[in-house]
């Protein structure tokens, strides 16, 4: 049942993207700080950092809508993406991104002001047949390298999104904050691999659970597809202080 509500939700989300997409900008956020007006990009940015140093990357898991796009494709392609040297060709992407929003932000003109709804028509993104151009765009770079990589590529690889959690939840374990993450029995493991199989990251779970580094695995999205999996119930949500 979990997992029934998890996917209607990431859908859901997926759906709403031309209403929402402005909101995840990675390009109106400059835009925006060129002109020193705080938009609704970098308040929902601020928010998942913050968000991430206690729930780590729930967002990915259960309301990302390019992520509900990318497990639309698993049927597509079901293969594990690669991962390694590769995922982190997104940290490139964030820090010259982020850099090029405070070297903007800098050297904009005006007093700062706050506008959530800043180049949005009544908020919603996606208000002119001219904006369809861009949207179909994103939607093409998501579906381009989960197609070609497998599951969830543009997650492993160029997701400017998922950093902002990745790094919020090392503020976490730093500070030693509560963080929601997926505990394991190690002793009870009987090494089946059915969680591996299911994760719509194509993690191995298995082998991080043997090496008991499932619940810091940076690339965990928090989903429970493994946990709803295991037939020995080895897995379990947790929300425990970091040590």
């Amino acid at each position: 049942m979990r997992q029934k509500i998890r996917r209607t939700v990431i859908l859901v989300s997926f759906l709403l993207f031309p209403i929402t997409i402005w909101y995840f900008s990675p390009y109106l956020i400059i835009q925006a700080a060129s002109e020193h007006i705080l938009n609704g990009s970098f308040f929902v940015f601020v928010t998942m950092l913050v968000a991430s140093m206690f729930l780590g990357r729930v967002w990915c898991g259960w309301l990302c809508p390019a992520g509900g796009l990318q497990e639309c494709l698993i049927r597509c392609n079901g293969s594990p993406a690669k991962q390694g040297r590769r995922d982190r060709i997104k940290y490139g992407i964030w820090i010259v991104w982020i850099a090029a929003v405070v070297v903007t932000f800098v050297l904009g003109k005006n007093d700062v002001t706050v506008d959530f709804f800043y180049m949005t028509d009544h908020g919603i993104s996606v208000a002119s047949i001219y904006n369809y151009v861009v949207y179909y765009g994103v939607i093409l770079l998501l579906v381009l390298p989960a197609l070609i990589h497998g599951r969830r590529g543009a997650c492993h690889y160029i997701c400017w999104m998922a950093p902002f959690m990745v790094v919020g939840g090392s503020i976490g374990r730093l500070l030693h904050l509560p963080q929601f993450h997926i505990e394991a029995r190690r002793q009870d493991c009987i090494s089946c691999g059915r969680c591996g199989k299911v994760c719509p990251m194509g993690l191995d779970v298995r082998a991080m659970v043997q090496s008991g580094t499932n619940a810091v695995c940076t690339e965990c999205i928090q989903c429970g597809e493994c946990v709803d999996e295991c037939p020995k119930k080895v897995l379990s949500y947790h929300m425990r202080w970091s040590r």
